[in-house]
Protein backbone atom coordinates (compact mmCIF):
# COMPACT_ATOMS: atom_id res chain seq x y z
CA UNK A 1 0.00 0.00 0.00
CA UNK A 2 2.97 2.00 -0.09
CA UNK A 3 2.52 5.97 1.64
CA UNK A 4 -1.21 4.90 2.58
CA UNK A 5 0.60 3.39 5.44
CA UNK A 6 1.37 6.48 6.87
CA UNK A 7 -1.54 8.17 6.24
CA UNK A 8 -3.93 7.17 9.04
CA UNK A 9 -0.93 8.39 11.63
CA UNK A 10 -0.53 11.65 9.41
CA UNK A 11 -3.78 12.82 8.84
CA UNK A 12 -5.14 13.31 12.05
CA UNK A 13 -2.45 15.09 12.73
CA UNK A 14 -2.94 17.45 10.04
CA UNK A 15 -6.47 17.81 10.79
CA UNK A 16 -6.34 18.67 14.52
CA UNK A 17 -3.46 21.18 13.44
CA UNK A 18 -6.08 22.45 11.06
CA UNK A 19 -9.15 22.53 13.75
CA UNK A 20 -6.85 24.51 16.31
CA UNK A 21 -5.41 27.17 14.38
CA UNK A 22 -8.23 27.49 11.76
CA UNK A 23 -11.45 26.04 13.11
CA UNK A 24 -11.11 27.18 16.58
CA UNK A 25 -14.56 29.30 16.98
CA UNK A 26 -16.03 27.44 14.47
CA UNK A 27 -17.73 24.26 16.02
CA UNK A 28 -20.17 23.37 12.75
CA UNK A 29 -16.90 23.04 10.20
CA UNK A 30 -14.92 21.03 13.37
CA UNK A 31 -17.84 18.82 12.81
CA UNK A 32 -17.53 18.27 9.29
CA UNK A 33 -13.63 18.04 8.91
CA UNK A 34 -13.63 15.86 11.82
CA UNK A 35 -16.57 13.74 10.11
CA UNK A 36 -15.00 13.56 6.98
CA UNK A 37 -11.51 13.10 8.26
CA UNK A 38 -12.99 9.89 10.09
CA UNK A 39 -14.90 8.34 6.86
CA UNK A 40 -11.43 8.99 4.96
CA UNK A 41 -9.46 6.61 8.07
CA UNK A 42 -11.94 4.14 7.68
CA UNK A 43 -11.88 4.01 3.50
CA UNK A 44 -8.05 3.57 4.21
CA UNK A 45 -8.42 1.28 6.96
CA UNK A 46 -10.36 -1.05 4.95
CA UNK A 47 -7.60 -0.73 2.35
CA UNK A 48 -5.12 -1.53 4.37
CA UNK A 49 -6.93 -4.54 5.83
CA UNK A 50 -7.49 -6.06 2.42
CA UNK A 51 -3.30 -5.84 1.44
CA UNK A 52 -2.58 -7.10 4.39
CA UNK A 53 -4.59 -10.20 3.65
CA UNK A 54 -3.85 -10.45 0.08
CA UNK A 55 -0.31 -9.20 0.00
CA UNK A 56 1.02 -10.25 3.51
CA UNK A 57 3.09 -7.85 6.05
CA UNK A 58 4.04 -4.92 4.90
CA UNK A 59 6.93 -2.46 6.45
CA UNK A 60 6.62 1.36 5.63
CA UNK A 61 10.33 3.21 6.32
CA UNK A 62 10.14 6.60 7.34
CA UNK A 63 12.58 8.69 5.60
CA UNK A 64 14.16 5.18 3.87
CA UNK A 65 15.79 5.44 6.85
CA UNK A 66 16.80 1.23 7.06
CA UNK A 67 16.01 -0.59 10.72
CA UNK A 68 16.81 -0.33 13.14
CA UNK A 69 18.10 3.38 12.76
CA UNK A 70 14.82 4.97 11.16
CA UNK A 71 11.22 4.91 12.18
CA UNK A 72 9.17 1.72 10.69
CA UNK A 73 5.85 1.08 10.60
CA UNK A 74 4.68 -2.57 10.31
CA UNK A 75 1.19 -3.37 8.80
CA UNK A 76 0.29 -7.16 9.15
CA UNK A 77 -3.33 -8.30 9.57
CA UNK A 78 -3.61 -8.03 12.92
CA UNK A 79 -2.47 -4.41 12.54
CA UNK A 80 -5.05 -3.75 9.73
CA UNK A 81 -7.67 -5.40 12.08
CA UNK A 82 -6.85 -3.01 15.06
CA UNK A 83 -7.10 -0.10 12.42
CA UNK A 84 -10.17 -1.03 11.04
CA UNK A 85 -12.22 -1.58 15.05
CA UNK A 86 -10.55 1.87 15.69
CA UNK A 87 -11.98 3.59 12.88
CA UNK A 88 -15.71 2.34 12.84
CA UNK A 89 -15.29 3.58 16.58
CA UNK A 90 -14.31 6.40 15.98
CA UNK A 91 -16.82 6.99 13.39
CA UNK A 92 -19.81 6.15 15.67
CA UNK A 93 -18.46 8.02 18.63
CA UNK A 94 -17.96 11.55 16.76
CA UNK A 95 -21.79 11.06 15.11
CA UNK A 96 -22.79 10.79 18.84
CA UNK A 97 -20.69 13.27 19.98
CA UNK A 98 -22.31 15.57 17.66
CA UNK A 99 -26.07 14.27 18.29
CA UNK A 100 -25.53 14.56 21.99
CA UNK A 101 -23.96 17.96 22.13
CA UNK A 102 -21.40 16.46 24.05
CA UNK A 103 -18.73 18.05 21.76
CA UNK A 104 -19.87 21.43 22.20
CA UNK A 105 -19.14 21.65 26.28
CA UNK A 106 -15.82 21.93 25.86
CA UNK A 107 -12.56 23.86 24.09
CA UNK A 108 -11.24 21.38 21.29
CA UNK A 109 -12.99 18.51 21.56
CA UNK A 110 -12.76 17.37 17.99
CA UNK A 111 -8.66 18.41 17.88
CA UNK A 112 -8.00 16.42 20.64
CA UNK A 113 -10.07 13.18 19.08
CA UNK A 114 -7.50 13.59 16.48
CA UNK A 115 -4.39 13.38 18.43
CA UNK A 116 -5.97 10.81 20.36
CA UNK A 117 -6.84 8.55 16.95
CA UNK A 118 -2.82 9.47 15.77
CA UNK A 119 -1.61 7.71 18.83
CA UNK A 120 -3.78 4.53 18.87
CA UNK A 121 -3.05 4.00 15.19
CA UNK A 122 0.36 4.81 15.78
CA UNK A 123 0.72 2.46 18.46
CA UNK A 124 -1.15 -0.50 16.26
CA UNK A 125 0.88 0.22 13.81
CA UNK A 126 4.68 0.90 14.86
CA UNK A 127 7.85 -1.81 14.23
CA UNK A 128 10.18 -0.26 16.82
CA UNK A 129 9.67 -0.62 20.84
CA UNK A 130 10.54 3.02 21.62
CA UNK A 131 7.60 4.56 19.14
CA UNK A 132 5.48 2.87 20.92
CA UNK A 133 6.11 4.38 23.80
CA UNK A 134 5.64 8.18 21.75
CA UNK A 135 2.49 7.24 20.47
CA UNK A 136 1.51 5.98 23.75
CA UNK A 137 2.35 9.63 25.41
CA UNK A 138 0.61 11.47 22.28
CA UNK A 139 -2.81 9.14 23.38
CA UNK A 140 -2.43 10.27 26.59
CA UNK A 141 -1.97 13.48 26.43
CA UNK A 142 -4.85 14.08 24.06
CA UNK A 143 -6.78 11.25 26.31
CA UNK A 144 -6.06 13.64 29.42
CA UNK A 145 -8.35 16.82 27.78
CA UNK A 146 -10.59 14.22 26.43
CA UNK A 147 -11.43 12.88 30.26
CA UNK A 148 -11.75 16.64 31.67
CA UNK A 149 -13.69 17.87 28.53
CA UNK A 150 -16.54 19.62 30.26
CA UNK A 151 -14.73 20.47 33.73
CA UNK A 152 -15.79 18.86 36.55
CA UNK A 153 -14.17 18.75 40.32
CA UNK A 154 -14.76 14.40 40.22
CA UNK A 155 -13.98 14.65 36.75
CA UNK A 156 -10.64 16.92 36.82
CA UNK A 157 -9.54 14.78 40.31
CA UNK A 158 -9.96 10.86 38.14
CA UNK A 159 -8.16 12.88 35.18
CA UNK A 160 -5.05 13.84 37.72
CA UNK A 161 -5.41 9.82 38.85
CA UNK A 162 -5.34 8.54 35.24
CA UNK A 163 -2.58 10.25 33.84
CA UNK A 164 0.03 10.33 37.25
CA UNK A 165 -0.40 6.59 36.84
CA UNK A 166 -0.01 6.15 33.43
CA UNK A 167 2.81 8.33 34.22
CA UNK A 168 4.47 5.62 36.35
CA UNK A 169 3.85 3.20 33.62
CA UNK A 170 5.57 5.48 31.28
CA UNK A 171 8.52 5.63 33.64
CA UNK A 172 8.65 1.75 33.72
CA UNK A 173 8.50 1.25 29.81
CA UNK A 174 11.69 3.35 29.38
CA UNK A 175 13.96 1.68 31.83
CA UNK A 176 12.58 -1.43 30.26
CA UNK A 177 13.48 0.12 26.98
CA UNK A 178 17.03 1.09 28.29
CA UNK A 179 17.65 -2.46 29.39
CA UNK A 180 16.92 -4.00 25.84
CA UNK A 181 18.47 -1.66 24.10
CA UNK A 182 21.93 -1.63 26.17
CA UNK A 183 21.98 -5.06 25.64
CA UNK A 184 20.91 -5.99 22.13
CA UNK A 185 21.78 -2.66 20.30
CA UNK A 186 18.28 -1.89 18.43
CA UNK A 187 14.96 -1.52 19.80
CA UNK A 188 13.27 -2.90 16.29
CA UNK A 189 10.73 -5.75 17.04
CA UNK A 190 11.85 -7.64 14.24
CA UNK A 191 15.47 -7.42 15.03
CA UNK A 192 14.69 -7.89 18.29
CA UNK A 193 13.19 -11.32 16.98
CA UNK A 194 15.96 -12.53 15.02
CA UNK A 195 19.22 -11.05 18.12
CA UNK A 196 17.14 -12.23 20.77
CA UNK A 197 17.60 -16.18 20.40
CA UNK A 198 21.32 -15.55 19.67
CA UNK A 199 22.17 -13.86 23.15
CA UNK A 200 25.24 -15.05 25.12
CA UNK A 201 23.78 -16.25 28.51
CA UNK A 202 25.01 -13.71 30.82
CA UNK A 203 22.57 -11.18 29.17
CA UNK A 204 19.77 -13.26 29.39
CA UNK A 205 18.52 -12.07 32.68
CA UNK A 206 18.45 -8.45 31.66
CA UNK A 207 16.21 -9.58 28.96
CA UNK A 208 14.25 -11.51 31.18
CA UNK A 209 13.87 -8.43 33.97
CA UNK A 210 13.03 -6.11 30.95
CA UNK A 211 10.07 -8.60 29.56
CA UNK A 212 8.70 -8.85 33.05
CA UNK A 213 8.63 -5.12 33.39
CA UNK A 214 7.38 -4.54 29.78
CA UNK A 215 4.24 -7.26 30.87
CA UNK A 216 3.74 -4.59 33.67
CA UNK A 217 3.55 -1.40 31.09
CA UNK A 218 1.00 -3.53 29.48
CA UNK A 219 -0.73 -4.77 32.21
CA UNK A 220 -1.36 -1.08 33.38
CA UNK A 221 -2.50 -0.34 30.00
CA UNK A 222 -4.99 -3.18 29.68
CA UNK A 223 -6.07 -2.91 33.24
CA UNK A 224 -5.38 -6.36 34.22
CA UNK A 225 -5.50 -7.37 38.10
CA UNK A 226 -3.52 -5.91 40.28
CA UNK A 227 -3.10 -2.42 37.91
CA UNK A 228 -6.32 -2.05 36.92
CA UNK A 229 -7.64 0.00 39.76
CA UNK A 230 -6.97 3.77 38.02
CA UNK A 231 -9.78 1.81 35.68
CA UNK A 232 -12.99 2.41 37.10
CA UNK A 233 -12.77 5.51 38.62
CA UNK A 234 -11.43 7.11 35.26
CA UNK A 235 -14.17 5.58 33.02
CA UNK A 236 -17.22 6.36 35.59
CA UNK A 237 -16.38 9.94 35.66
CA UNK A 238 -15.21 10.34 31.95
CA UNK A 239 -17.65 12.11 29.94
CA UNK A 240 -20.11 8.96 28.59
CA UNK A 241 -18.74 9.15 24.85
CA UNK A 242 -15.08 9.34 25.83
CA UNK A 243 -15.48 6.64 28.01
CA UNK A 244 -16.79 5.11 24.57
CA UNK A 245 -13.44 5.88 23.01
CA UNK A 246 -11.78 4.73 25.44
CA UNK A 247 -12.84 1.04 25.20
CA UNK A 248 -10.64 0.32 22.24
CA UNK A 249 -7.93 2.04 24.55
CA UNK A 250 -7.37 -1.08 26.98
CA UNK A 251 -7.42 -3.21 23.49
CA UNK A 252 -3.78 -1.40 23.30
CA UNK A 253 -2.33 -3.55 26.41
CA UNK A 254 -3.39 -6.88 25.16
CA UNK A 255 -2.25 -6.07 21.53
CA UNK A 256 1.21 -5.12 22.67
CA UNK A 257 1.23 -8.26 24.67
CA UNK A 258 0.46 -10.23 21.74
CA UNK A 259 3.02 -8.50 19.39
CA UNK A 260 5.24 -8.57 21.89
CA UNK A 261 4.62 -12.36 23.07
CA UNK A 262 4.75 -13.66 19.56
CA UNK A 263 7.56 -11.86 17.86
CA UNK A 264 10.05 -10.50 20.65
CA UNK A 265 9.93 -12.71 23.33
CA UNK A 266 8.03 -16.16 22.35
CA UNK A 267 7.39 -19.11 24.91
CA UNK A 268 10.72 -20.95 23.01
CA UNK A 269 12.95 -18.09 23.77
CA UNK A 270 15.47 -19.57 26.22
CA UNK A 271 15.88 -15.87 28.35
CA UNK A 272 12.08 -15.48 28.97
CA UNK A 273 10.30 -19.08 28.50
CA UNK A 274 6.97 -18.84 28.60
CA UNK A 275 6.75 -15.93 30.77
CA UNK A 276 4.23 -13.90 29.48
CA UNK A 277 1.81 -17.16 29.75
CA UNK A 278 2.44 -17.98 33.23
CA UNK A 279 2.05 -14.31 34.26
CA UNK A 280 -0.75 -13.68 32.94
CA UNK A 281 -3.06 -16.60 33.01
CA UNK A 282 -3.49 -16.09 36.69
CA UNK A 283 -4.10 -12.58 36.59
CA UNK A 284 -6.68 -12.78 33.97
CA UNK A 285 -8.84 -15.38 35.59
CA UNK A 286 -8.71 -12.96 38.74
CA UNK A 287 -9.42 -9.86 36.40
CA UNK A 288 -12.36 -11.63 35.49
CA UNK A 289 -13.86 -12.40 38.88
CA UNK A 290 -12.92 -8.39 39.74
CA UNK A 291 -15.18 -7.90 36.90
CA UNK A 292 -17.53 -9.92 37.83
CA UNK A 293 -18.22 -8.68 41.04
CA UNK A 294 -17.83 -4.97 40.61
CA UNK A 295 -20.54 -5.26 37.85
CA UNK A 296 -22.76 -6.77 40.74
CA UNK A 297 -21.86 -4.25 43.37
CA UNK A 298 -21.56 -1.07 41.08
CA UNK A 299 -23.37 1.93 42.77
CA UNK A 300 -23.61 3.92 39.32
CA UNK A 301 -24.26 3.03 35.92
CA UNK A 302 -21.09 3.72 34.62
CA UNK A 303 -19.30 2.37 37.74
CA UNK A 304 -21.02 -1.02 36.42
CA UNK A 305 -19.80 -0.54 32.60
CA UNK A 306 -15.86 0.08 33.91
CA UNK A 307 -16.21 -3.13 35.86
CA UNK A 308 -18.22 -4.95 33.00
CA UNK A 309 -15.03 -3.58 30.64
CA UNK A 310 -12.43 -4.59 33.37
CA UNK A 311 -14.07 -8.03 33.03
CA UNK A 312 -14.41 -8.44 29.11
CA UNK A 313 -10.04 -7.61 29.43
CA UNK A 314 -9.58 -10.63 31.86
CA UNK A 315 -11.76 -12.82 28.92
CA UNK A 316 -9.29 -11.59 26.79
CA UNK A 317 -5.73 -12.05 28.15
CA UNK A 318 -7.08 -15.50 29.39
CA UNK A 319 -7.25 -16.29 25.82
CA UNK A 320 -3.89 -14.87 25.19
CA UNK A 321 -2.48 -16.28 27.88
CA UNK A 322 -2.89 -19.89 26.61
CA UNK A 323 -0.57 -18.26 23.45
CA UNK A 324 -2.14 -21.04 20.93
CA UNK A 325 -3.32 -20.13 17.77
CA UNK A 326 -6.55 -21.24 18.37
CA UNK A 327 -6.71 -19.22 21.88
CA UNK A 328 -5.50 -16.39 19.97
CA UNK A 329 -8.27 -16.44 17.52
CA UNK A 330 -10.61 -16.34 19.94
CA UNK A 331 -8.75 -13.81 21.85
CA UNK A 332 -9.15 -11.55 18.92
CA UNK A 333 -12.83 -12.30 17.98
CA UNK A 334 -13.54 -11.45 21.34
CA UNK A 335 -11.82 -8.35 21.57
CA UNK A 336 -13.38 -6.99 18.70
CA UNK A 337 -17.03 -7.60 20.17
CA UNK A 338 -16.04 -6.19 23.81
CA UNK A 339 -14.92 -3.26 22.37
CA UNK A 340 -18.20 -2.51 20.49
CA UNK A 341 -19.88 -3.70 23.03
CA UNK A 342 -18.71 -1.62 25.91
CA UNK A 343 -18.54 1.31 23.66
CA UNK A 344 -22.25 0.44 23.31
CA UNK A 345 -22.95 0.36 27.17
CA UNK A 346 -21.56 3.75 27.88
CA UNK A 347 -23.08 5.28 25.32
CA UNK A 348 -26.24 3.89 27.19
CA UNK A 349 -25.37 5.02 30.30
CA UNK A 350 -24.80 8.33 28.82
CA UNK A 351 -28.11 8.81 27.60
CA UNK A 352 -29.66 7.36 30.70
CA UNK A 353 -27.68 9.72 33.33
CA UNK A 354 -27.91 12.72 31.04
CA UNK A 355 -32.34 12.20 31.28
CA UNK A 356 -32.10 11.37 35.04
CA UNK A 357 -29.49 14.02 35.99
CA UNK A 358 -27.80 11.25 38.40
CA UNK A 359 -25.97 8.13 37.74
CA UNK A 360 -27.21 6.01 40.68
CA UNK A 361 -28.64 2.92 40.66
CA UNK A 362 -29.86 2.90 44.27
CA UNK A 363 -31.50 6.31 44.44
CA UNK A 364 -34.97 6.66 42.98
CA UNK A 365 -35.12 8.87 40.39
CA UNK A 366 -37.43 10.46 37.74
CA UNK A 367 -38.81 8.64 35.14
CA UNK A 368 -36.23 7.95 31.75
CA UNK A 369 -36.98 10.28 28.26
CA UNK A 370 -37.33 7.49 25.37
CA UNK A 371 -37.46 4.72 28.20
CA UNK A 372 -38.15 1.89 25.79
CA UNK A 373 -35.64 2.95 23.26
CA UNK A 374 -32.92 3.03 25.83
CA UNK A 375 -33.98 0.03 27.07
CA UNK A 376 -33.83 -2.05 24.22
CA UNK A 377 -30.36 -0.49 23.56
CA UNK A 378 -29.01 -1.52 27.12
CA UNK A 379 -30.71 -5.55 26.73
CA UNK A 380 -29.23 -5.61 23.93
CA UNK A 381 -25.50 -4.24 24.73
CA UNK A 382 -26.18 -6.43 28.67
CA UNK A 383 -26.29 -9.71 26.99
CA UNK A 384 -23.49 -8.99 24.61
CA UNK A 385 -21.13 -8.30 27.34
CA UNK A 386 -22.55 -10.87 29.87
CA UNK A 387 -21.58 -13.28 27.06
CA UNK A 388 -25.95 -14.77 26.67
CA UNK A 389 -26.93 -15.94 23.23
CA UNK A 390 -27.54 -14.83 20.74
CA UNK A 391 -24.95 -12.48 20.10
CA UNK A 392 -21.36 -12.69 19.79
CA UNK A 393 -20.59 -12.31 23.42
CA UNK A 394 -22.25 -15.89 23.36
CA UNK A 395 -19.72 -17.30 20.60
CA UNK A 396 -16.70 -15.29 21.63
CA UNK A 397 -16.54 -16.73 25.17
CA UNK A 398 -17.57 -20.44 23.49
CA UNK A 399 -14.17 -19.68 21.55
CA UNK A 400 -12.30 -19.42 24.80
CA UNK A 401 -13.61 -22.01 26.54
CA UNK A 402 -13.17 -24.42 23.30
CA UNK A 403 -9.50 -23.17 23.46
CA UNK A 404 -9.08 -24.45 27.37
CA UNK A 405 -10.88 -27.88 26.41
CA UNK A 406 -8.04 -29.34 28.25
CA UNK A 407 -8.29 -26.77 31.56
CA UNK A 408 -12.18 -27.54 32.61
CA UNK A 409 -11.41 -28.08 35.83
CA UNK A 410 -9.73 -24.46 36.26
CA UNK A 411 -10.59 -21.81 33.68
CA UNK A 412 -14.34 -22.93 32.80
CA UNK A 413 -16.15 -21.98 36.73
CA UNK A 414 -14.49 -18.89 36.31
CA UNK A 415 -15.76 -18.05 33.27
CA UNK A 416 -19.06 -19.28 33.50
CA UNK A 417 -19.18 -17.93 37.14
CA UNK A 418 -18.61 -14.83 36.32
CA UNK A 419 -20.63 -14.50 33.21
CA UNK A 420 -23.77 -15.22 36.04
CA UNK A 421 -22.55 -12.77 38.20
CA UNK A 422 -22.52 -10.10 35.24
CA UNK A 423 -26.14 -11.30 34.53
CA UNK A 424 -27.21 -11.24 37.84
CA UNK A 425 -25.36 -7.36 37.97
CA UNK A 426 -26.84 -6.16 34.33
CA UNK A 427 -30.57 -7.57 35.61
CA UNK A 428 -30.45 -5.64 39.16
CA UNK A 429 -29.22 -2.06 36.63
CA UNK A 430 -31.66 -2.78 34.45
CA UNK A 431 -34.98 -3.30 36.44
CA UNK A 432 -33.75 -0.43 38.66
CA UNK A 433 -33.32 2.01 35.70
CA UNK A 434 -35.94 0.63 33.83
CA UNK A 435 -39.29 -1.46 36.11
CA UNK A 436 -38.97 0.19 39.24
CA UNK A 437 -41.62 3.08 39.67
CA UNK A 438 -40.10 6.56 39.44
CA UNK A 439 -40.18 9.76 41.68
CA UNK A 440 -41.45 11.80 39.25
CA UNK A 441 -42.96 11.85 35.48
CA UNK A 442 -39.86 12.03 32.85
CA UNK A 443 -38.58 15.82 32.04
CA UNK A 444 -39.15 16.74 28.54
CA UNK A 445 -35.98 15.57 26.46
CA UNK A 446 -34.91 16.41 22.95
CA UNK A 447 -34.81 12.80 20.96
CA UNK A 448 -31.26 13.13 19.79
CA UNK A 449 -31.83 11.29 16.89
CA UNK A 450 -27.56 10.65 15.49
CA UNK A 451 -26.56 9.54 18.79
CA UNK A 452 -29.57 6.76 18.88
CA UNK A 453 -27.98 6.23 15.56
CA UNK A 454 -24.46 6.00 16.99
CA UNK A 455 -25.43 3.87 19.69
CA UNK A 456 -27.70 1.23 17.31
CA UNK A 457 -24.86 0.98 14.78
CA UNK A 458 -22.57 -0.25 16.98
CA UNK A 459 -25.14 -2.99 18.40
CA UNK A 460 -25.42 -3.71 14.65
CA UNK A 461 -21.90 -4.38 14.86
CA UNK A 462 -22.42 -7.43 17.24
CA UNK A 463 -25.19 -8.46 15.11
CA UNK A 464 -22.84 -8.55 12.21
CA UNK A 465 -20.54 -10.24 14.08
CA UNK A 466 -22.81 -13.03 15.04
CA UNK A 467 -24.40 -13.51 11.69
CA UNK A 468 -20.63 -13.63 10.24
CA UNK A 469 -19.08 -15.34 13.04
CA UNK A 470 -18.01 -18.68 10.26
CA UNK A 471 -15.78 -16.25 7.94
CA UNK A 472 -14.20 -14.11 10.54
CA UNK A 473 -13.39 -16.64 12.17
CA UNK A 474 -11.76 -18.38 9.38
CA UNK A 475 -9.91 -15.29 8.65
CA UNK A 476 -9.25 -14.37 12.50
CA UNK A 477 -7.18 -17.78 12.57
CA UNK A 478 -5.58 -17.37 9.62
CA UNK A 479 -4.15 -13.90 11.25
CA UNK A 480 -3.18 -15.86 14.34
CA UNK A 481 -1.19 -18.93 12.51
CA UNK A 482 0.54 -15.53 10.73
CA UNK A 483 1.60 -14.26 14.55
CA UNK A 484 2.53 -17.83 15.20
CA UNK A 485 5.19 -17.92 12.05
CA UNK A 486 6.37 -14.36 12.45
CA UNK A 487 9.04 -14.99 9.32
CA UNK A 488 7.21 -12.68 6.58
CA UNK A 489 7.15 -9.61 8.96
CA UNK A 490 10.95 -10.52 9.84
CA UNK A 491 11.73 -10.59 5.95
CA UNK A 492 9.64 -7.53 5.49
CA UNK A 493 11.22 -5.63 8.04
CA UNK A 494 14.65 -7.04 6.27
CA UNK A 495 14.05 -5.79 3.07
CA UNK A 496 14.28 -1.98 4.41
CA UNK A 497 17.83 -2.79 5.59
CA UNK A 498 18.96 -4.59 2.40
CA UNK A 499 17.85 -1.23 0.59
Amino acid sequence: MGHWIIVLVVLPAMVAGLMVLAMRGDLVLQRVASVAAILTLNAIAWALLWSATVQGPEAYFLGDWPAPFGIVLMLDRLSALMLVLLAGLALAVVLYAIGSGWDGRGAHFHALLMFLLMGIGGAFLTGDAFNLFVFFEVLLIASYGLMVHGGGGERTRAGIQYVAFNLVGSSVFLIALALVYAVTGTLNLADLAEKLPALPKGDMALIRVSAVLLLAVFAIKGALVPLQFWLPGTYAHAPGVVAAMFAVMTKIGAYATLRFGTLVFPPDLPATGDLVGTLVLPAALVTLVVGAVGVLGATTLPRLVAFAGIGSMGTVFLAIAAFTPQATAAALYYMIHSTLATAALFLVADLVTRRRSHAGLREVGPAIAQAGLIAALFMAAAIALAGLPPLSGFIGKLLVLDAFRAEMGLVWPVVLGSSFLMILGFARAGSRLFWSPAATDPAPHPVEGLAFCATFALIAGLAVLTLLAGPITDWLSATAEALYDPAATIAANRLGQEG
